[in-house]
């Protein structure tokens, strides 16, 4: 029996990687966005042309009213979780925090720490519903050890919540069943870096690691679907590190 998964922010980057991934793998793939309907619709198009289901979410994880709604629609559509990818993340342009506005703070803080919690809230009490051994996968960062100094303190703080989530939440649900783990990436090529004003950000910084070149969607998402996957049943309460050595 394949896996269903339900990923958020699927339709760029690591999230959409993850998605072709795990089509690939014949998983099902519940495929979350916010507002590029037409991108999601396009990562959806390529699993099932892989052969498996998918459904495209359309949801902004910093509402809870969305992000409920994101779980009955996939539960609905595709059948009970088998793992969940809490993926969605957004970061602004490249500044010092004496520097940032009030507005910038409290939009961060929606999406990338109470989104995180939220997605997690929803995959804990899904998972719990099914009886069975469950995923959630945390997609960190780097800026959580290095902190991001002059370009985004405030998103590495979001992040360290998260890696501390991953700790407690793997202790509240191991005894389910229910493994909780972290990947934690930096210098990926993808779009993030654009809206953070830097489009070269992954690439010049990535030069600088000791694998002297920046990473690629797919390789994280090799490590998020082992992590979703059987492959790595007595893993949780861990951290994947992907920055190339930095």
């Amino acid at each position: 029996m394949s896996n269903t998964i339900l990923i958020t922010g699927a339709s760029r980057g690591i999230g959409r990687a993850t998605a072709l991934k795990a089509g690939a793998m014949g998983w099902n793939v519940a495929v979350n966005y916010v507002n590029d309907a037409g991108a999601a619709g396009a990562v959806v198009a390529k699993v099932v042309n892989a052969g498996a289901r998918a459904i495209a979410v359309q949801a902004d994880v910093a509402s809870e009213i969305d992000v409920e709604r994101m779980f009955l629609q996939t539960i609905d559509d595709l059948g009970p979780l088998d793992g969940v990818v809490i993926n969605a993340g957004i970061v602004a342009p490249a500044t010092t925090l004496a520097e940032m506005s009030i507005e910038r703070l409290r939009r961060m803080v929606d999406v990338n720490v109470m989104g995180t919690l939220l997605t997690a809230r929803g995959a804990a009490r899904a998972l719990s519903q099914t009886g069975k051994p469950g995923s959630i996968v945390i997609v960190s960062s780097a800026a959580s050890r290095l902190g991001s100094a002059g370009e985004y303190v405030d998103y590495a703080a979001c992040k360290g919540a998260a890696d501390t989530l991953t700790i407690g939440l793997s202790r509240e649900l191991g005894p389910k069943g229910i493994r909780v783990n972290a990947v934690r990436p930096a210098f990926i090529e993808t779009d993030i870096h654009a809206s953070g004003g830097r489009p070269d950000r992954a690439g010049v910084l990535g030069a600088t690691t000791p694998m002297g070149r920046p990473g690629q969607p797919d390789e994280v998402a090799e490590a998020i679907t082992w992590l979703i996957s059987d492959a790595s049943s007595y893993v949780t309460g861990t951290f994947v590190d992907m920055s190339g050595g930095r």
